[in-house]
């Protein structure tokens, strides 16, 4: 029987009525207690790595994740991480980047209503999750919700309430799980005999999302300059700067650059992408200030990516080369 190791995390999952709200309260092996039938399915054992709303959970968080599955690696065959929603897909993308290339699964869930009430989706969706992870053909980092497995690089959530609340953004779902059966829509990749993953420990937080909007200007992207080391820029439809290579956007991307920052720019359009050639006001720009560009990754992917990039190197060339270089199929082109 195969060993998996539950990380609990927090999030609505392991939440209870606080008074003033819901809070996580509920341990991890009071959770496990919810789901008997895992103990028919794998031998599982538990850590409470934190007990957290997943909307406290940031890059400092994603390494203890990462660090805790290092150190328990070659202990276990597979990891399940429980996790609040509202972060999940950032939590998803980051282990993605922190751990590479890994032949054992770690799959990530939770849940929109807390385990403990009668008509909540916690326990299907951390039975689900296990189901997967103790599957031989299951690897690399995935995110399990509603019957659905999907690659820790592709995953967003797109409903604040309903129980399928995370989408496979730009790329097929990995498998389905119907009436406690695994189907895979995608072949597995295969691993030679012994192989290991690639763990990091780095990365730059200060990373920062501008959002513009029409008739935006530039000084809150000049105010900012010292306080980030990168600036990601969600623009229009396939992409364009307001004012072109030559307005004050663009000179505010400048002074960045000459700074020695990073810039990425990226849609705020969900699905298809960005290609800044299209229209004049995308191509000139990225010519002139050579910028780098996001194209179909999710937003929680290029965020989480750019944190590990300039955690691993500051040299520019270096930073282009990694952050196109795709990891779990999160860049397409």
């Amino acid at each position: 029987m195969r060993r998996i190791l539950m990380l609990a995390t927090g999030g609505t999952i392991a939440s209870k009525e606080s008074g003033h709200g819901l809070s996580p309260a509920i341990t991890s092996e009071e959770i496990l207690g919810y789901v008997p039938a895992l103990r028919e399915l794998c031998r599982v054992e538990t850590v409470q790595l934190m007990n957290l709303d997943s909307t406290n959970i940031g890059p400092s968080h994603w390494l203890k994740m990462a660090d805790a599955i290092r150190t328990y690696y070659r202990d276990y065959d597979g990891f399940v991480v429980t996790h609040g929603t509202d972060t999940m897909a950032y939590t998803a993308a980051a282990l993605s980047y922190l751990i590479q290339d890994s032949p054992k699964p770690i799959v990530i869930t939770g849940s929109q209503k807390s385990i403990c009430l009668d008509d909540t989706d916690a326990r299907r969706n951390l039975y689900n999750s296990f189901l997967y992870a103790t599957d031989r053909d299951s690897h690399d980092v995935s995110l399990v919700f509603d019957g659905r497995v999907i690659l820790g690089t592709r995953a967003r959530k797109e409903r604040s309430k309903s129980f399928n609340a995370f989408s496979s953004v730009d790329y097929p779902e990995v498998a389905i799980i119907r009436d406690e059966r695994l189907i895979r829509y995608l072949a597995p990749r295969a691993y030679p005999y012994g192989a290991e993953p690639v763990f990091y420990d780095r990365l730059e937080d200060r990373v920062l999302l501008l959002t513009l909007i029409p008739g935006m200007g530039a000084e809150g992207l000049r105010l900012l300059k010292d306080s980030y080391q990168a600036v990601i820029l969600q623009s229009f439809g396939v992409g364009g700067l307001p004012g072109g290579s030559g307005g004050p956007l663009a000179q505010a991307i400048g002074e960045w650059l000459e700074a020695g920052k990073t810039i990425v720019m990226m849609t705020q359009v969900p699905y298809e992408g960005s290609d800044m050639s299209v229209y004049q006001v995308g191509q000139q720009v990225k010519e002139k200030y050579q910028l780098m560009e996001a194209y179909n990754m999710t937003l929680e992917a290029a965020a989480a990516k750019l944190m590990w990039v300039l955690g691993q190197t500051v040299r520019p060339e270096e930073i282009r080369e990694l952050f196109y270089r795709p990891v779990q199929h999160d860049l397409i082109r």
